[in-house]
């Protein structure tokens, strides 16, 4: 085992993270989600990782957009960081879940009004008329909670991906990159390294 890295590749991920916040990483906590449809074509796009809630790799999004139904109907997907500044990059397999109705609350909780806003405002992953129609929906929901608190849409919420495999990927000179891979057994994990 390499001294930078840990028995337990969550502590890795999060030595990782912390580094390339340190080291002015643009937007650290995007990573890329892939899907696959109910046709098995695949689809990935950008999240932002929300740390480890109920011990998965937490993100929030809208459970009626396309992604949501994508893992609605095939739970396992992949994740990829890339942490540019570090010429690392961690890629994590398993399978996506809803997190609690209690995880989604605190998360959302903690989000800016506008933000909450957002959430009820955007139909996300379906067709709108214009930039106009949704910014009127923002206003139709300001108006709706003037005054109050904005409650968590039961339509918005988390879910965590339940890793079974992690690969660590650091750049080396000439192409000589190293990679480690983390795959489940029971209740441990065995490590390997691979050829680039």
């Amino acid at each position: 085992m390499q001294a930078f890295l840990s028995k337990d590749p969550w502590e890795t991920l999060d030595n990782w993270y912390r580094e390339a916040e340190q080291a002015g990483e643009l937007m650290v906590d995007a990573m890329a989600l892939a899907t696959v449809d109910a046709s098995g074509k695949p689809r990935s796009r950008i999240v932002l990782y929300k740390g480890r809630v109920e011990g998965k790799a937490a993100f929030f999004t809208n459970y009626e957009s396309a992604k949501a139904h994508e893992m609605d109907g095939e739970p396992r997907v992949a994740l990829t960081f890339h942490f540019r500044s570090l010429a690392r990059q961690v890629r994590i397999e398993g399978a996506a879940v809803k997190l609690s109705a209690e995880a989604s609350d605190v998360y959302f909780a903690s989000r800016p009004r506008e933000s909450q806003i957002g959430a009820w405002a955007s139909p996300q992953s379906q067709a709108i008329v214009d930039r106009g129609e949704l910014l009127q929906r923002a206003e139709t929901v300001r108006a709706r909670f003037e005054g109050a608190e904005v409650a968590r849409p039961q339509f918005w919420g988390g879910y965590g991906v339940d890793p079974e495999l992690f690969e660590f990927w650091i750049g080396g000179e000439f192409r000589l990159h190293d990679r480690f891979v983390y795959a489940k057994t029971g209740a441990s994990w065995a490590v390997q390294q691979l050829a680039p």
